[in-house]
């Protein structure tokens, strides 16, 4: 079988080096290409790289006490802290950005004009800097509501700035399940709903998962629009109302202030280790759901 095989890989070799030579603008975007990915993997690595070795020998139990001092500097109640904003967030933006994005591609007629204006502003929303929406949430959850520095307004806050990102995606991968799906299913007598509850949904789980993957990590490494919204209280929150402070903000602030750099090193190895264990769970969740 490989014998069968081998041909075939060598005469598409021979095409490809064939189309360079009398093409060479192919071949030049092709290096161009393959030296941007080898950058980035190399990038990517030297940050990872940097931050475990500057980070992993400074981390010491005391890191991980539940008290926040000035002579301990914890890290747990910010670990806390940013598990309770993520879940809050995502509870916030989740059903809204999926549920929206059922109804521009199952319910909508094509054409609508409604559907033209929320993807322009969904697109235009995304790429809004997070201090804006830190400043909007200062103005209005903060101070016009009277919610003052707490998670609820932090979360409020993170919760439109992810709600784009959950509904784009998750329109793209309903966009991508086949409409034979959607026949069968009526075919055999199933309503819109169910069609679409049943059906659909399961099979573009995956594609709504990195979505809110994506979502979990701009949440999780979101400072300025927390700074201004939630504060940056080290202590575990007694209610959505009270001010918290972020595995990023925590570090952002034991590196401003420049007295503690070795603990913000290893909190920035936590914030990692927290953002690749989502990530992973993440994963084996879409992979057991589209098993099921």
């Amino acid at each position: 079988m490989d014998e069968a095989i081998r041909p075939i890989n060598v005469q598409t070799t021979k095409q490809r080096i064939k189309s360079y030579s009398s093409n060479p603008g192919s071949l030049i975007l092709a290096v161009l290409v393959g030296l941007a990915a080898l950058i980035t993997f190399l990038t990517l690595v030297f940050i990872i790289g940097y931050i475990l070795v500057m980070g992993i020998p400074n981390l010491k139990p005391s890191l991980f006490q539940l008290e926040y001092n000035s002579d301990n500097v914890s890290m747990l109640p910010s670990i806390i802290n940013t598990v309770g904003m993520t879940l809050l967030s995502l509870v916030i933006a989740g059903p809204l950005g999926i549920l929206a994005a059922v109804y521009l591609v199952e319910y909508a007629k094509k054409g609508n004009k409604l559907v033209s204006v929320v993807r322009v502003t969904a697109e235009t929303l995304t790429g809004i800097p997070s201090i804006v929406y830190g400043l909007f949430g200062m103005l209005f959850f903060v101070t016009a509501l009277k919610w003052g520095y707490s998670m609820l307004a932090g979360a409020f806050t993170l919760a439109i700035m992810v709600l784009p990102v959950i509904m784009r995606t998750t329109e793209e991968a309903l966009l991508a399940v086949p409409d034979m799906y959607r026949e069968a299913s009526f075919g055999l007598g199933a309503g819109r709903l169910r069609t679409i509850f049943v059906v659909i949904l399961p099979s573009a789980v995956p594609g709504i998962l990195s979505g809110v993957i994506l979502a979990i990590g701009r949440i999780v490494g979101e400072t300025a629009a927390l700074m201004y919204t939630a504060g940056t209280v080290a202590e575990m929150p007694k209610s959505v109302m009270s001010s918290t402070r972020t595995l990023s903000v925590h570090m952002y602030t034991l590196a401003s202030e420049g007295l503690h750099i070795d603990a913000a090193y290893a909190t920035a190895v936590v914030l990692l280790i927290v953002v690749l264990f989502i990530n992973w769970v993440s994963g084996r969740v879409a992979k057991m759901i589209k098993k099921g």
